[in-house]
């Protein structure tokens, strides 16, 4: 069967008329209408009632045209992703990534820029990345629990938190030698209620223990908590190499009972169909990848 009639067919029912679709089509009226009866006489079907001015369609060229617009409609989706494929990507891609994270993947995206040098990346900081997956962005960095929705979500990992404090606070307060040890020290908390919180601490062998932890300053970040631990407020807890690590003011972040760890939040990135654009293939994949060298770079 010849596609160029099925796709002038198409043309015709969408324009409302032979004429109207010539026009379209930069094609004359009469090879219009002759190419739509040829696709008649292949099928052995009426696909069109004729007038002078307009044609609607039968009830067989109703089912024809639907099941052959979907049909049409994915062979110009196939042909754009194989152009896409071949050319070199470019384009914006749009990110969102929690307050947490955002100042943190710059290095990151820098990295991945240059790689890719036609593709521009706009990040939107916010918590509620997964919500706005494709009215706003294409992708999305989530922390934590994900609700349920038809998004396509990719697990990154899992963070691990350690304990950390600042040198003139240890200083001052004495190193804690043991677990039990923390309870009687200020922390700075993050997301706490009533300025209280249980830390869930794991020791190399497996074991976990728990401890109530109290501290006069809480926030809703973990840039938050590290500015109070490094302004001396307390022991607080971070993800491992994402902050601490990269630290470089004036006064050194050290290490609290090292041999602890916390599991923190799942990150997973969401985004919304498997047929994505290349340039947010290319990002989704680079980030993925990027995360096992050390919380992805950030």
């Amino acid at each position: 069967m010849d596609l160029n009639r099925v796709v002038t067919f198409l043309r015709v029912v969408e324009a409302g008329s032979f004429t109207a679709a010539a026009k379209d089509l930069h094609l004359p009226t009469s090879s219009v209408s002759r190419s739509v009866a040829k696709l008649e006489r292949d099928l052995g079907i009426v696909l069109l009632e004729r007038t002078t001015r307009s044609v609607s369609l039968t009830d067989a060229g109703r089912t024809y045209y639907e099941r052959a617009r979907d049909a049409v409609s994915g062979l110009d989706e196939a042909m754009q992703l194989a152009g896409e494929a071949a050319a070199e990507p470019s384009g914006i891609v749009r990110l969102a990534a929690p307050p947490e994270l955002s100042g943190k993947i710059t290095t990151t995206l820098g990295a991945f820029v240059r790689l890719h040098p036609k593709i521009h990346v706009d990040v939107v900081t916010t918590a509620r990345g997964a919500e706005l997956i494709g009215a706003e962005v294409d992708l999305a960095i989530v922390l934590g629990r994900l609700e349920d929705s038809s998004h396509m979500v990719r697990k990154l990992g899992t963070t691990v938190h350690r304990l950390y404090a600042s040198a003139s606070y240890l200083e001052q307060h004495g190193q804690p030698r043991a677990i039990a040890d923390l309870s009687h020290h200020q922390a700075v908390l993050y997301r706490a209620a009533d300025g209280r919180a249980t830390w869930e601490l794991t020791d190399p062998n497996g074991a976990t223990v728990s401890v109530e932890v109290r501290g006069a300053l809480s926030g809703d970040s973990f840039q938050f908590v590290l500015q109070g631990i490094v302004a001396g407020q307390g022991i607080g807890l971070l993800p491992e190499q994402c902050f601490a690590h990269e630290y470089n003011g004036a006064e050194q972040i050290l290490p609290v009972l090292p041999e602890l760890s916390a599991q923190g939040a799942v990150q997973s990135l969401v985004y919304a169909s498997r047929h994505l654009p290349k340039r947010v293939k290319l990002l989704r994949d680079y980030l993925a990848t990027e995360v096992h060298r050390g919380c992805a770079g950030f």
